[in-house]
């Protein structure tokens, strides 16, 4: 049922929004020299690894290692990713990734594989589930960019503070997801996106 809800949703919702996705599509071709995708690495259901689409919101930088993770770095954020970002409009392409199969509508967010590394035993429970554009994590941590930013060491910070309760949180879901709980998750993102 959760997979079929996903396939009708994503299709509908893709439909409803090709209009603004190929407008958003033209401002960053216009905007930022380079791709118009960021197209990354991750870890999902199973330990499966598949490629995760999203609008490109950074500057294209050289020597960047597939899978790498600048914790806090917002360095390379153009103004027009800054507002793609800000309004979560550059996660809208993910619902390719939930046509597909690779993701849910809801689920623990993947991950790249270097941090999937760390904790290994409570990831091998969250990759029980196929991840999701959002989740409890994503509510709770949508301000993360600004705290690892603050932080004397984002990375550290990552691993050591927020990581752990991600992962508290991915659990959780596994343990108590339900049809009725994805729906609740649905709109407290929404609510939050628009009025927050």
């Amino acid at each position: 049922m959760k997979r079929l809800f996903d396939f009708i949703c994503s299709v509908m919702l893709l439909m409803l929004i090709a209009l603004p996705l190929l407008l958003v599509s033209l401002l960053i071709k216009l905007t930022m020299p380079g791709p118009i995708f960021f197209i990354q690495e991750r870890v999902g259901q199973y330990g499966k690894l598949f490629r995760l689409i999203k609008f490109r919101t950074m500057k294209v930088a050289d020597g960047k290692t597939k899978g790498s993770f600048d914790a806090g770095d917002s360095s390379r954020v153009t103004p027009v990713g800054s507002f793609l970002r800000k309004t979560k409009i550059d996660e809208l392409p993910q619902l390719l990734n939930v046509l597909i199969g690779d993701m849910s509508l809801v689920g623990p967010r993947p991950e790249v594989k270097i941090w999937t590394d760390v904790y290994p035993e409570q990831w091998a429970i969250v990759h029980k589930v196929r991840p999701g554009i959002t989740d409890e994590a994503s509510i709770t941590f949508r301000n993360e960019e600004v705290i690892l930013k603050n932080a004397q060491n984002p990375t550290d910070t990552y691993r050591n503070q927020i990581l752990p309760q991600k992962l508290a949180l991915y659990i959780q879901y596994v343990h108590n997801q339900s049809f009725l709980g994805d729906c609740k998750i649905l709109i407290r993102t929404l609510g939050h996106v628009l009025f927050k």
